[in-house]
């Protein structure tokens, strides 16, 4: 599943896209927000936007912080969206992260997406977690949906079918596909009985998969041996309390049947075209050493 650099437009040989994660509802674990601020960091993104708090947050719900500056001023930081560039060597990525927000939901997709068409965006990806009856020994499930008929097609995507309550993030991809831009919806299933952030595993899920989508290495640090490390101090909590034992063995053994009759042969050519791609580039830095942050339990997929 790869979004193949533009051979045309505004970026010659390149397709820029947009790659947005908010806080609150659709960031289970801190997952999903952790991934954006990871593709920040190591791409060394440069922020070119911050949307006017005023317009969009309660601040009762979101409080401003008030915090000592460098030379000692006091400075207060407002709950805020921004937007950052990042220039890769085959395309553009515009990384937008931010806090779902209390009012006008509709004219803050419209902001956002008005500067998706400033910066020649043509696909919009946006990242969710949710908290779902997994269990954490297994690989974090990961969803991918799109409103974009052809992109269906092309990227072996399924449709969106989730009916119920939606959040920012369902909300910017009906937005976005109603605009005529390309829109991906990527998810990572967090179990639910470790929620609270960070979720280093599901962030690990997430960035693989975007790796895979925009076939840019991302460089995962110390994220895999983060993940390890979560996984073994879950293991710790679950063993010494049978119940949670017993219930995390009952939700392996329902994973591993939902999974048994899938021939895994096509995530065993993603895995191999992800090496292939790691060794052009010379490898990734941090290592890839395998594995794969809140939210509510009825987090919206939409």
């Amino acid at each position: 599943m790869t979004i193949e650099p533009d051979s045309g437009g505004r970026h010659a040989a390149r397709q820029t896209v947009m790659v947005a994660a908010f806080e609150g509802w659709n960031d289970a674990g801190s997952a999903a927000t952790s991934a954006l601020t990871h593709l920040a960091d190591i791409w060394g993104a440069t922020q070119v936007r911050e949307l006017d708090p005023e317009l969009y947050h309660d601040f009762q719900v979101n409080r401003p912080v008030m915090e000592s500056g460098p030379d000692g001023e006091r400075v207060i930081t407002w709950p805020t969206t921004t937007v950052s560039v990042a220039e890769l060597p085959d395309r553009t990525v515009v990384l937008v992260h931010g806090i779902e927000p209390s009012f006008r939901w509709r004219s803050y997709c419209a902001e956002l997406l008005d500067l998706a068409e400033e910066l020649g965006v043509q696909t919009v990806v946006t990242l969710g977690a949710l908290l779902a009856d997994v269990p954490h020994t297994r690989p974090i499930p990961m969803t991918a949906t799109t409103e974009s008929v052809g992109l269906q097609a092309v990227l072996d995507v399924e449709p969106s079918l989730y009916e119920g309550p939606t959040g920012i993030v369902g909300v910017l991809q009906h937005a976005a596909a109603e605009r005529g831009f390309q829109s991906v919806s990527l998810w990572a299933a967090v179990p639910h009985y470790v929620a609270n952030p960070p979720s280093p595993k599901a962030t690990l899920a997430i960035l693989t998969r975007v790796e895979e989508l925009l076939a840019e290495p991302v460089p995962l640090g110390d994220l895999p041996d983060d993940a390890e490390a979560w996984q073994h101090g879950v293991d710790e909590l679950a063993s010494e309390d049978a119940e949670i034992s017993e219930y995390v063995q009952q939700l392996e053994e329902a994973k591993d049947t939902a999974d048994l009759p899938e021939a895994s042969g096509d995530a065993i050519a993603r895995e191999f075209e992800r090496y292939l791609r790691r060794r052009d580039v010379g490898g990734d830095k941090g290592g890839d050493k395998g594995g794969d942050k809140g939210g509510d339990k009825g987090t919206d997929k939409g």
